[in-house]
């Protein structure tokens, strides 16, 4: 049986960061991503335009050129692909990681996933003891889209599995309709049409705005009484104005309560929302409503979750309260997404991987 030293979930730019810094350390490592390279990168809309400067999505010390202050998706994905090319990094695409299990040691939690007593905490977090780490090996069971499986064997895990490619799902009839997604792409295909945008965020604004200057008929929903307060400063007076001016329909404080083949159900239930209910007419609809990690993967390998579905995890090192199983990136946040960025996460899986390189050297 091949063990390697470590096995690297996601090939984001936390999962990359990692793999250089494994590669630069002389550790055995391989990348297994579901998708394509930075696959939630690419499932953003082709126009998106990045919040922040080119030099905070550099990692392993590549620059990043633009001649925007702002670069596109495009660009990052043209830049990721580089550094790929650069490091010559060993990754696997197109292999979905359905279990991780650690084989061969003995289980240091309690039933029920609380940390036993073996376990010291640091930074109120859960910690291994770090002669634990090296007493075991993980499988990482995978199955690619053509439905191949197979076992992968590691000492160690890095899960940056990040969080968009799985969407927060509402759970309401209709969810599953073939006009319905969770995606937002283009607007061409929405010209004239009637289109119901669910979201208060970035997402759910640009989005409505793209579509309205396509020639389609929006209403934005939102379950709160007004759009969040993360939205990019050059897009709220623009959607704003849209929304003031009527442009853009809008509905605060109402949730969907049901999709139809073509309509929308809404009703009150959000914040400051009317009794009562409507029906909005829809050929088509976007639900921009967040996105989260796949705490469910976390959760079977062992991981102890917190009250906002965030791994527990040591605060220095990463590493949850599975021995040699660390996250990084978008798998920490849990629900509190807005809080991971790639300004941040990138650095992630350097720490992680120099903890993991000086283990393997002791």
């Amino acid at each position: 049986m091949s063990v390697r030293d470590l096995i690297i979930v996601g090939a984001g730019p936390s999962g990359l960061s990692a793999a250089i810094a494994a590669k630069q350390r002389g550790i055995d490592y391989v990348v297994v991503e579901q998708g394509v390279l930075v696959n939630s990168i690419f499932r953003f809309p082709p126009q998106m335009v990045f919040f922040t400067t080119p030099e905070l999505l550099e990692i392993g010390g590549l620059p990043f050129v633009s001649p925007y202050d702002k670069p596109t998706r495009a660009e990052a994905l043209k830049y990721y692909r580089k550094v790929v090319d650069a490091y010559d990094l060993q990754i696997t695409f197109d292999e979905a990681v359905l279990s991780i299990e650690r084989e061969g040691a003995c289980d240091h939690t309690e039933p029920g996933g609380e940390a036993s007593a073996s376990v010291r905490a640091r930074g109120g977090a859960p910690a291994p003891l770090q002669e634990e780490a090296g007493a075991a090996i993980f499988a990482v069971e995978t199955r690619s889209s053509r439905g191949v499986r197979r076992i992968r064997h590691a000492r160690h895990v890095i899960m940056a599995i990040g969080y968009y490619d799985r969407p927060v799902m509402i759970g309401v009839p209709g969810e599953d309709l073939p006009h319905v997604s969770h995606f937002y792409r283009e607007p061409h295909p929405h010209y004239r049409q009637r289109v119901v945008v669910v979201g208060g965020g970035n997402s759910a604004a640009e989005s409505a705005l793209e579509l309205h200057r396509a020639g389609a008929f929006v209403t934005l929903v939102h379950r709160g009484p007004e759009l969040k307060s993360t939205i990019k400063y050059w897009v709220r007076p623009d959607i704003e104005n849209r929304i003031k001016e009527g442009s853009i329909a809008a509905r605060f404080g109402w949730c969907v309560t049901e999709i139809r083949p073509t309509s929308v159900i809404i009703g009150s239930g959000g914040t400051g929302g009317p009794d009562g209910g409507e029906e909005l007419p829809a050929d088509a609809v976007y639900l921009l409503t967040g996105y989260r990690a796949d705490v469910d993967l976390m959760r079977r390998a062992g991981v102890t979750l917190t009250g906002r579905d965030a791994p527990t995890y040591d605060t220095e090192t990463f590493e949850t309260n599975v021995p040699g199983l660390f996250v990084a990136g978008g798998a920490v946040a849990g629900v509190d997404t807005g809080t991971i960025f790639i300004e941040n996460g990138r650095f992630h899986g350097e720490k992680i991987v120099q903890i993991i390189a000086d283990r393997l050297r002791a």
